[in-house]
């Protein structure tokens, strides 16, 4: 359990400085980003399976495949949304996706879940409503599209754990990867070519998309899903950071509030999870 809780801390990291640059480049489209994010994974991931005889489809090709479609689709609608609102809160309201993939993982995994676990989920919940009705940059849309992107983060984390055991988890990655492009390039009438030093840019945030993906991956391999998913809002603390000191961007009072109420919920699922172990 201890490796599964560092990989996701480094997981964390590695997310944190790509949501950085997805939030630097928002002179792209949001589907040409999320392109930039799949191809600098796919052509490291690619080869390598290829050389060390990884299987390319994999025994589970139904699950693989909503796997794919599910992070496309969330990936897309979270790049969309950080364009939109200030980073601190896209992170904090996307990260209410440990209490989906707690749900999913206790009805279709039959993950046990104890009661003041359900109590920390909802009080990070409670977190991510205050966020939304005590800061008025966050509109209607981005707040019902970021909470999309959440459900849909939470019904992969429950499917990756599933596969955890079954399949190789470059594997998994894969299928992601192939569908975040192959779904991107429906928007290329809307792209346009980086220029200058916006390459080194563009293929960075693939490189950390990669190390963030591993980690995160090989994290739900080896660690119950209520025990790491809620490590990801670690990548709360640092969107913070990061929003305060590149963008310019502050908070009032009741969004920190809310934000603590996420964290807390966090910290507190965590520390029940490993009293019960």
């Amino acid at each position: 359990m201890r490796r599964g809780i560092v990989y996701m801390l480094i997981a964390a990291f590695a997310f944190s400085w790509m949501n950085l640059l997805a939030k630097y480049l928002t002179d792209f489209h949001p589907l040409q980003v999320v392109f930039f994010r799949a191809m600098g994974t796919f052509v490291f991931i690619f080869p390598y399976m290829l050389v060390k005889k990884v299987p390319i489809i994999g025994k589970n090709v139904l699950w693989l495949c909503l796997r794919g479609l599910l992070s496309f689709i969330s990936l897309a609608l979270f790049f969309l949304v950080i364009q939109r609102i200030p980073l601190g809160s896209a992170v904090a309201l996307r990260y209410t996706a440990p209490i989906f993939s707690v749900v999913f993982a206790y009805f279709l995994l039959k993950e046990k879940v104890k009661l003041w676990q359900w109590i920390a989920l909802l009080i990070s919940v409670l977190g991510a409503f205050v966020m939304k009705g005590l800061d008025f940059r966050i509109d209607k849309l981005s707040f019902t599209l970021i909470l999309g992107s959440s459900v849909l983060v939470g019904a992969v984390f429950t499917i990756i754990r599933y596969l955890g055991s079954r399949e190789h988890y470059l594997t998994i990655i894969n299928y992601f990867m192939v569908f975040s492009i192959v779904g991107s390039l429906f928007f290329i009438g809307n792209w346009r070519m980086p220029a200058g030093k916006e390459w080194f840019w563009v293929c960075s945030i693939g490189v950390l998309g990669l190390l963030g993906q591993v980690f995160l991956t090989r994290a739900f391999q080896l660690a119950d899903t209520s025990t790491v998913a809620p490590i990801k809002y670690m990548e709360l603390v640092y969107a913070l950071l990061f929003g305060f000191l590149l963008f310019d961007e502050s908070y009032t009072l009741w969004p920190i509030v809310g934000m603590c109420l996420v964290v807390f919920g966090m910290l507190l699922n965590i520390w029940i999870k490993q009293r019960s172990v």
